[in-house]
């Protein structure tokens, strides 16, 4: 049975910083390029990030870049996002999700072979 169970969430302050997880089971981690989605309040869905399989490859969108840092641990499955400097807009649901190419770079989850259900970041003063 294939699970990614998404943790690290919750409520920080401007500027602060939180690490996402997402642990995987059940299919090749490594043989799988992992993403990062997230769904703002009353909003669609956003690409974050992507990173290859064996994580030597890592993309971004415009709105996270050069403040957030994908990663991957295929020895222990689990996907990262280390999120620095946030703003009141990366409020949101982060998924993790996973596709065998690299490329897909899609906002809508159901391009995804797999996803997670997601944790909520909060950020506020």
């Amino acid at each position: 049975q294939v699970q990614l169970v998404e943790s690290g969430g919750g409520l920080v302050q401007p500027g602060g910083s939180l690490r996402l997880s997402c642990e995987a089971s059940g299919f090749a981690f490594e043989d799988y390029a992992m993403t990062w989605l997230r769904q703002a309040p009353g909003e669609g869905f956003e690409w974050v990030s992507s990173t290859s399989g064996a994580g030597t490859g890592a993309a971004y969108a415009d709105s996270v870049k050069g403040r957030f840092t994908i990663s991957r641990n295929n020895a222990k499955n689990i996907l990262y996002l280390q999120m620095n400097n946030l703003v009141p807009e990366d409020t949101a649901v982060y998924y993790c999700s996973a596709a065998t190419s690299y490329y897909v770079r899609s906002p809508s989850p159901y391009d995804y072979d797999y996803r997670g259900q997601g944790t909520q970041v909060y950020v506020s003063p």
